[in-house]
């Protein structure tokens, strides 16, 4: 069993214990008609449960409305592809739930961007914004406000000694407007705050900057041990040594290219610019 399929079993785990609340591991064991020590093995990641155990704990404890959400998280333990459509199953907090698992497991954080703002520096409203679109897009139920809130606390990381965040993006992401012109010229002072920060680097890849490789799909690197890379239809974890360097060997190529400190400032403000003479 791998070591990130544990921990993302015992995330699993964490939240049904949070659904049982004041009840006594006795009681619901009794509820369902199963022995205790299940009920404690699943609560603490030591046995992986199955669908029909996600929608009965939804049940026993009170919470059936949340049965889809089990069954998305238990779906989400799967490495390698994970589908956007199975993982969208229960919505897009579940999913930002397993990542932050991984953000704080991580200490050397590395990501490339070159489509729009990583969700690790994005305003609530940017964020917001992005959910909306991917629910529309995926059909996905609209659990938008939780996965913001999701991941704007795992935002705290960034200000927590003991990690680094290295981002690199493309200045077309700057320009992405998904968002409305307030939103947009928001997220611009969001980047040029985290500028300076002593866990953040955050470099900008000019437009017309010499790349070493056609820039391609975002990605981020956990330490040297994992690679999530998202495309349309499916996030890829990979995790075996020979494709984590060469997505390391990518990562170092497009941030060569990259321009930090005031320079990347000015990139930013000249975006900001742009969005505030959109309104």
């Amino acid at each position: 069993m791998s070591t990130d399929f544990q921990h993302a079993r015992e995330a699993l785990g964490r939240r049904l214990r949070e659904l049982r609340g004041g009840q006594t591991q006795r009681a619901l064991a009794a509820v369902l008609g199963w022995p205790q020590a299940k009920v404690s093995k699943l609560e603490t990641g030591r046995q992986t449960a199955t669908s029909d155990d996600m929608r009965a704990w939804a049940r026993a404890t009170g919470h059936s409305a949340l049965a889809d959400e089990l069954v998305g998280r238990l779906q989400g333990l799967e490495f390698g592809t994970r589908s956007w459509r199975r993982q969208l199953s229960a919505g897009h907090r579940p999913v930002q739930d397993v990542l932050t698992i991984e953000y704080e497991r991580s200490t050397r954080l590395r990501a490339w961007e070159g489509a729009m703002v990583v969700g690790m520096l994005q305003t609530p409203d940017y964020a917001r914004a992005v959910f909306t679109r991917y629910a529309e897009l995926h059909q996905s139920p609209r659990d938008v406000e939780d996965a913001v809130l999701a991941r704007v606390r795992r935002q705290e990381l960034l200000y927590r000694r003991g990690r680094t965040f290295h981002i690199v993006l493309w200045e077309s992401a700057l320009y992405a407007a998904v968002a409305s012109p307030e939103v947009m010229a928001a997220q611009m002072d969001r980047l040029t705050s985290v500028i300076g920060l002593d866990t953040v680097r955050l470099g900008i890849v000019p437009i017309g900057a010499r790349v070493g490789i056609p820039p391609a799909n975002g990605f981020w690197m956990y330490d040297d041990r994992l690679v999530i890379v998202e495309d349309w239809h499916a996030e890829m974890w990979l995790d075996d040594a020979a494709t984590v360097g060469l997505y390391s060997r990518v990562w170092e190529t497009l941030a060569s290219a990259a321009v930090y400190g005031t320079p990347a400032r000015r990139l930013i403000a000249r975006a900001r610019v742009q969005a505030a003479d959109g309104r």
